[in-house]
């Protein structure tokens, strides 16, 4: 090898040296384990004495399957799921087509949309907690006003889960709203132009010539926000705690508790079950979603 280059290639690896040290010891090195992990029958107890676990196998996956709380957590989790992504990216589209029509106040509007997404977590869900409330909470005072006595939306297993995924897409349309306004601009106005001069309405230019155009971006966002909804927890743990009657929790929910319990491996095999999960749902989207030219 040419000298010169050998010092170039020496000079790379000596600058790429504490990355890689600290990416091995502080990612790799615990997602291995937590996989290693997930193959055993640790528990907190074990702590002291970590090489006299033993192996199990697929024990700790098959428990889980059978268990009827895990299930319960995956149905409940492909609810957040399947209602909330649609509906955070068809409020965040929508919002972007008004903002990009929109020929004053747009920055404004932008910013209080997005506020949401960079204001604490714990600080919203204990407002939403408050909303939310059987008795005294504004959403209940406001229907009463037509009559309507609500529910206490937090304290049924009908309509806690749901009031989540609404608060949760309040809070989450904010950074595809961003992100689609973004690609909103990129559209040519040249080819609207011509659509219209054709007779195209309004909807048949949205729908032909801006989604299309559109399709890598809603792509990226619904893996995004699939993989958010996918992780769902904070929102639930402020605030029913997962109730009522596990109707809230979620399978990340359902990994924390494990930790608390000291149940590590458990936890583990939960973990890289929702992993495997995720990746499934990422490469079924960009199967159906990605671009067939």
């Amino acid at each position: 090898m040419n000298p010169v280059r050998r010092q170039q290639a020496v000079a790379a690896w000596v600058l790429a040296l504490p990355f890689m040290a600290l990416f091995l010891v502080f990612t790799a090195g615990p997602v291995l384990a937590s996989l290693g992990m997930s193959f055993t029958d640790l528990r907190s107890t074990d702590i002291r004495t970590p090489f006299a676990v033993e192996f199990v196998g697929l024990d700790n996956y098959t428990q889980l399957l059978a268990d009827p709380v895990f299930r319960k957590v995956t149905v409940n989790t492909l609810f957040y799921l399947l209602l909330g992504v649609p509906l955070t990216m068809a409020v965040a589209l929508t919002v972007a087509v008004a903002l990009n029509h929109l020929q004053r106040a747009k920055g404004f509007f932008r910013v209080g949309f997005y506020l949401p997404v960079v204001t604490s977590i714990v600080a919203v869900s204990v407002v939403w907690k408050f909303l939310l409330r059987d008795e005294g909470g504004l959403v209940n005072t406001v229907i009463a006003w037509f009559g309507v006595d609500g529910p206490g939306w937090l304290d049924s297993t009908t309509t806690a889960l749901p009031s989540l995924v609404v608060m949760s897409v309040w809070r989450n349309f904010g950074t595809l709203m961003v992100i689609f306004l973004a690609a909103l601009q990129t559209v040519p106005r040249e080819l609207l132009e011509a659509a219209e001069s054709d007779g195209a309405s309004a909807w048949s230019r949205f729908r032909h010539v801006t989604l299309p155009l559109l399709r890598p971006t809603l792509l990226f966002g619904a893996v995004i926000t699939s993989i958010g909804y996918l992780q769902f927890f904070e929102e639930a743990f402020v605030m029913t705690k997962g109730g009522p009657l596990n109707s809230t929790r979620s399978v990340t929910f359902f990994t924390f508790d494990q930790w608390g319990f000291g149940n590590y491996s458990l936890g583990a095999a939960a973990a890289y079950l929702l992993f495997l999960a995720i990746v499934l749902l990422t490469w079924l989207q960009f199967r159906l979603l990605r671009d067939k030219d």
